[in-house]
């Protein structure tokens, strides 16, 4: 399957409020539009989630990270140039995105990806992504496409075809960033 067709039906998918199952750079994830607040909703009823657990969004480049956040503290910028593997950052005061991904504490996790078809979709977007591992809440994250329960596949608006037999490394390492510069690492 050729990238650039999936990215255009996940993009037709996404544009109307849908849901896609798709290859991140780490795990399998679930993804809408992250300004969507009813396409999140979709997101939460399938994983069987209570809405007060936010989900991480992913970002292709730094004018997205200033479009949701108007600060973003130094080190933020240290911390990513730095990890070797892919890390998603906890940030203060989101913006400019759906009501129901923000935490309580008004943060929102966001991660930088490189990733091909991650990137050229929020390409086309120009947009966040929402991502959260493709299982139902308390589930084991499964680490194949083979391992996704059928109950997401088919709770799902579309199915990304690529990467199937790809066997996914390990989630992101999470580390939280006050505006205070406050660093504290949650998932190594």
């Amino acid at each position: 399957m050729d990238i650039n067709t999936e990215v255009h039906n996940a993009f037709e998918v996404i544009k109307n409020g849908g849901i896609i199952l798709y290859p991140t750079d780490t795990v399998w994830g679930i993804g809408c539009d992250a300004t969507n607040e009813e396409a999140v909703k979709k997101i939460y009823a399938l994983k069987q989630r209570e809405e007060t657990k936010s989900m991480i969004v992913l970002m292709n480049g730094e004018r997205m990270m200033y479009n949701v956040f108007k600060e973003i503290p130094d080190v933020a910028w240290q911390i990513l140039d730095l990890s070797e593997k892919p890390t998603t950052l906890i940030l203060d005061n989101p913006r400019n995105v759906a009501k129901n991904i923000v935490a309580e504490d008004n943060t929102l996790g966001v991660r930088l990806v490189t990733e091909p078809f991650c990137f050229k979709l929020m390409e086309r977007m120009k947009k966040p992504l929402v991502s959260t591992s493709a299982n139902i809440s308390g589930e084991p994250t499964p680490k194949t496409f083979k391992e996704i329960s059928p109950e997401i596949i088919k709770g799902v608006d579309y199915v990304v075809n690529l990467h199937h037999d790809k066997v996914c490394k390990n989630p992101s390492t999470i580390i939280k960033l006050g505006l205070d510069s406050q660093v504290k690492v949650i998932r190594k």
